[in-house]
């Protein structure tokens, strides 16, 4: 006889491997598939804990595709299409029955939207927050996944869609602002969009790329230390929303939590100065808006924003860390 908790997999979670053969219904301990012929597979994992990365009371439709897409925007750097996750989940006092149901219609609209399915996982409850981690899987045409190292002097960088709004959708959540704009930006920090469509233009286009989870100052270090180059950016041409716009023109102290704050989950990327403009209209047809921000440079030192009148800028951290 199922225990309470096989009873659960099967009644809510097991639904979301419909099509998927190779995941068993989740009646065995692993699940098998095979990348389609000339393709690498692509594996990435994030893990989001209660009030680190979404706040308890949160919507579980939203928890949910928030944990599924920041996976699905790492696979879309690499230049990849998703395919399937894993699902782990650690659940706290709190969640019932009819919470997990509502998670898990939240991983059903994406999976239906993004084109993947679950395929294994595990579930086990204990006393502190809600954690839950998913490890996803892409394909990529075999030997050109988009690495971050890969990029060179003279590339120009771009990135997609608009900076900042999650870091300052965070502030709107724990309401630390009100009106239309904090309203707006709370949808981004609760529904990140991840750039799926901008994968085959990043492969066709890119030397290197990267997605941007913990603030883009941090995330371009990182992306100059892989490529063993630096860089320069205008802060002026990184692209705010109009809400986020309107809270730096109140207070111009927030432009650095735009720039160092994180869950953004757009795409940073080095393009070749030639083949930009292509990038830029494919990305646009596309829908994905992107833009450009500056250039790597020869040098090791940590990459260099400059402000409107060009005076080098300086931040309290360049990025959001896990471990303090």
């Amino acid at each position: 006889m199922p225990t309470r908790e096989q009873a659960l997999i099967q009644a809510i979670f097991a639904p979301l491997t419909a099509g998927f053969e190779g995941a068993v219904h989740l009646r065995d301990d692993a699940a098998s598939f095979t990348p389609a012929p000339g393709m690498d597979l692509v594996v990435t994992t994030d893990s989001l804990v209660a009030d680190v990365h979404f706040l308890r009371n949160d919507d579980p439709a939203l928890i949910a595709k928030k944990a599924l897409r920041v996976n699905l925007s790492d696979l879309a750097a690499k230049g990849s299409v998703a395919r399937a996750y894993l699902l782990a989940i650690a659940l706290s006092p709190s969640e019932d029955e009819a919470w997990l149901k509502r998670f898990a219609r939240g991983l059903e609209e994406d999976q239906e939207r993004f084109g993947c399915a679950l395929i294994g996982g595990d579930t086990v409850a204990k006393p502190g927050p809600l954690s839950l981690t998913i490890t996803a899987f892409g394909e990529v045409p075999a030997g050109r996944i988009v690495r971050r190292g890969g990029g060179r002097a003279g590339d120009m960088l771009f990135v997609s869609g608009t900076i900042g709004d999650g870091a300052l959708g965070l502030r709107a959540a724990q309401g630390k602002f009100q009106g239309q704009a904090a309203d707006d930006l709370k949808q981004r920090y609760w529904l990140p969009q991840p750039r799926v469509e901008l994968a085959p233009v990043l492969l066709a286009h890119a030397h290197a790329a990267m997605d941007i989870s913990d603030g883009l100052i941090g995330d371009l270090g990182m992306l100059c230390e892989a490529s063993g180059l630096s860089a320069e950016i205008v802060a002026e041409k990184v692209p705010l929303s109009a809400g986020a716009r309107s809270l730096v023109a109140g207070d111009p102290s927030l432009l650095e939590t735009c720039l160092t704050g994180g869950d953004d989950y757009e795409i940073l990327c080095a393009i070749p100065p030639e083949r930009a403009p292509a990038f830029a209209q494919e990305a646009a047809a596309a829908c994905i808006p992107v833009t450009a921000i500056g250039q790597m440079v020869e040098g090791s030192n940590p990459p260099l924003c400059r402000d409107a009148a060009g005076r080098p800028m300086t931040f309290a951290r360049s990025s959001y860390s896990h471990i303090p």
